[in-house]
């Protein structure tokens, strides 16, 4: 029954509901039987049920991170509504859009019915629930608070994926800058410049050296601009390989990530974000904080913050506290420190962590609204420059010739 579970199938189905009257519809099953004895069960009497053919182009929708937040939060709101988790996968399959969110939900619905736990139907999903996901479940199951830990779990998953994609805007921004600067100016070079240099032949003098060059540069694009091409892909494709071939290349990068002005420090303070939320959700599930530090170490996103997490965790396994251990590494910052240190102390660990991660995520999110509004007058000056010189450069032979002519 497991194995089938996870072998599901859309089937097309038209028949007469307990009034007679003619209905159809689309339902997900193991196989043509069991899609049957569902719709009975369902008081639909069928007359025609054939398995939904795949479209030519296309298919399910890729099931995001958002969704799986999404997908939490809606179960947790349904069990602490009172419905039992069986009949919650139905009510949130049933109004779903996105059919590979769908399928994943039916397929959890299928294991949880035949008899597996929930964690147990999770960890066959690893592609979109982690061993912390599976983890904090299997806990939730075991002390009977399953519709709480949901709960955390989702707030946990909406808060990460927010801060995500407040670092991954702060990064795509310069990014697009420079990416625009290049194509504007590549453009201005291959097509514009070699109208000017034919104007220019007909002169029958030297050029200035600044509108030399720029034909230089121009002559030599125009020559050579796919090699350019290949080469720019190449280095991009290669950086990306090393970086998740080799963990000593990756570590490198992110420990000199953290160095870039603005962008290194967005980038530090989400890490200590991750660090509080993570490390909250965890201790306050009734994870031993030995084992939640385990967890957090590969939730930070950045080498340095991961082996400073690993020496903490080392300390505190040895009885060290967590304030003194954070202080030792050198790493996080002092508010972070003092504030894991009133938690300790007052007993209310779980809660002060949470306040960490708040803080450096409104941190987070100010720096990110700061950079773009810093962003907007640099790609006009580095535009205006890159532009403008370009246009100068063309124009300082002519400007010449009426001087002479003067």
């Amino acid at each position: 029954m497991a194995e089938n579970a996870q072998k599901l199938s859309t089937y097309v189905w038209e028949g007469k509901d307990r009034k007679g009257n003619k209905t159809k519809g689309e339902i997900s099953g193991s196989n043509l039987a069991l899609a049957k004895a569902q719709l009975r069960k369902q008081g639909i009497m069928p007359e025609k049920v054939k398995k939904k053919s795949k479209p030519l182009f296309g298919g399910s929708k890729k099931v995001s991170p958002f969704d799986i937040a999404m997908l939490t939060r809606q179960l947790a709101t349904m069990m602490k509504a009172g419905v039992p988790l069986v009949q919650s996968f139905d009510i949130v399959a049933d109004g779903l859009e996105n059919k590979g969110l769908q399928e994943l939900v039916v397929s959890l619905r299928n294991d949880v019915a035949s008899g597996t736990s929930f964690a147990g139907a999770l960890r066959r999903h690893p592609r979109y629930f982690d061993d912390l996901y599976c983890n904090l479940v299997d806990s939730g199951e075991k002390a009977g608070a399953l519709e709480q830990m949901l709960s955390r779990i989702a707030t946990y998953l909406e808060k990460t994926e927010i801060l995500k994609k407040k670092v991954k805007k702060a990064m795509t921004y310069p990014i697009a800058v420079v990416v625009v600067a290049i194509i504007v100016t590549a453009i201005l070079l291959v097509k514009v410049v070699p109208q000017f240099e034919s104007l220019f032949n007909g002169f029958g003098a030297d050029l200035p050296a600044f509108t030399q060059f720029i034909i230089n540069i121009s002559e030599w694009l125009q020559s050579w601009w796919f090699i350019v091409l290949l080469a720019i892909f190449g280095f991009i494709w290669a950086f990306k390989e090393a970086k998740k071939r080799s963990r000593k290349f990756s570590d490198i990068v992110d420990k000199y990530v953290l160095k870039i002005p603005i962008i290194g420090e967005i980038i530090d303070k989400s890490a200590v974000a991750k660090f509080g939320r993570v490390l909250s959700t965890t201790f306050a599930s009734g994870v031993p904080l030995v084992d939640a530090l385990e967890s957090v170490a590969g939730s930070t996103g950045n080498a340095v913050y991961r082996d400073a997490v690993t020496r903490i965790r080392d300390d505190v396994s040895s009885g060290t506290q967590l304030q003194a251990s954070m202080r030792a590494t050198d790493v996080f910052p002092i508010m972070a420190v003092q504030l894991t240190a009133i938690g300790e102390e007052s007993g209310n660990l779980d809660s002060m962590l949470e306040k960490v991660a708040d803080h450096y995520e409104s941190v987070v999110d100010d720096m990110v609204d700061n950079l773009t509004s810093l962003m907007e007058p640099i790609i006009m000056s580095v535009l205006g420059v890159l532009v403008g010189g370009l246009i100068i450069g063309m124009y300082l032979p002519i400007f010449q010739m009426g001087k002479v002519v003067g």
